[in-house]
């Protein structure tokens, strides 16, 4: 934590200089960055206070032989591990964007029905995840597979350090199961592929030219209100120079829809001009890699045995229906770890 306050100690220094807020853009940043590591060093400093004080109380406790109070040190100890276990992973983000809400999306790959099936499983969990941290979540686009199951859904996780947190989901994660959709019962494999973008503010500068793109309007699928699905309020915008096609469907107004569709988009592009700049393995996209076998980052097996294996660390977890219920925070602390 010596660290943080040092840096706290420069950008401070920094931003008494002369002239400091003659680059509005330089100095937007650098009170943003000092913002987050001062709300991280309050965090821990009232950590160790609180840990003082349940010393005090405990050794108060063992004196007096309050058995009350003894439990009431340990329900404290309890809220404190899981407060320190947080700002533990704030201290690993290192992104520009980390801090930032998070556009996810999932694909449905190689598997038929059973991957669309398994693509709203991926979502649940994702929102699951979200609701445990107390996350606010929007759907933006979602498309129905045939049969059952979701092709594609795009959703929009709102909360502190949702896309550093959610950095670690991208990839393809594979799953291995007893098929629902199989009357002979036999075994399954399907494959999802997960993105996760930065939900972008005006602080980053995407130009996009008018020419480049195409705007289509059409109606809402799915589930929704009369306006919803009696007008052709969802947009699809088309950007010819990469061929990106996103989505947007969830608000009641075209223009709504085209607003947050153009910041998928800006964040997209944002995304491909990181590859460009960084030619390297650890980026906004990752690599890019058929929806199959071979590539994934994540194996889910219910069947013939139960566990979850993540291949880029080695973690495992034999408790599935627990992960796939929303309690993912081991795999993402695991990634954080592994990636620094």
């Amino acid at each position: 934590m010596d660290n943080k306050r040092e840096q706290i100690e420069l950008l401070e220094r920094q931003s008494l200089s002369p002239g400091f807020w003659d680059d509005q853009e330089k100095a937007t940043k650098v009170q943003q960055e000092l913002g987050r590591l001062q709300d991280v060093v309050s965090v821990w400093d009232r950590n160790w206070q609180e840990l003082d004080d349940a010393d005090m109380l405990l050794d108060m406790a063992l004196e007096e032989k309050d058995e009350s109070s003894f439990q009431d040190v340990v329900a404290s100890l309890d809220e404190l591990r899981k407060r320190v276990d947080t700002v533990e992973l704030e201290c690993m983000f290192s992104g520009e964007h980390d801090a930032k809400n998070a556009i996810l999306t999932i694909h449905a790959g190689a598997g038929g029905t059973e991957a669309m099936d398994w693509v709203g499983m991926l979502m649940r969990m994702y929102l699951r995840w979200a609701e445990i941290h107390e996350f606010k979540t929007d759907i933006l686009d979602l498309l129905p597979g045939e049969e059952a199951g979701t092709k594609s859904v795009a959703m929009l996780i709102k909360g502190k350090h949702a896309y550093g947190l959610l950095r670690s989901e991208l990839g393809i994660h594979r799953l291995v199961r007893i098929s629902p959709f199989d009357a002979s019962g036999r075994r399954h494999t399907s494959f999802a592929s997960v993105m996760v973008m930065p939900e972008l503010d005006d602080s980053v500068n995407i130009t996009i030219d008018e020419k480049d793109i195409r705007v289509d309007t059409y109606r809402a699928q799915g589930s929704g209100g009369q306006h919803v699905n009696k007008t052709d309020s969802a947009i699809r915008i088309t950007h010819f120079p990469t061929g990106i096609v996103v989505q947007c469907q969830n608000e009641r107004s075209q223009h709504s829809n085209r607003s947050m569709a153009m910041k998928m988009l800006m964040a997209r592009l944002y995304e491909l001009d990181q590859e460009e700049k960084m030619k390297a393995q650890e980026n906004l996209q990752g690599d890019k890699k058929d929806i199959a076998w071979g590539s994934q980052i994540r194996s889910y097996v219910l069947q013939p045995y139960q566990q979850i294996t993540d291949h880029r660390t080695g973690l495992k977890a034999g408790n599935v229906d627990a992960v796939l219920d929303g309690e993912l925070d081991s795999f993402i602390r695991a990634w954080l770890l592994w990636r620094g």
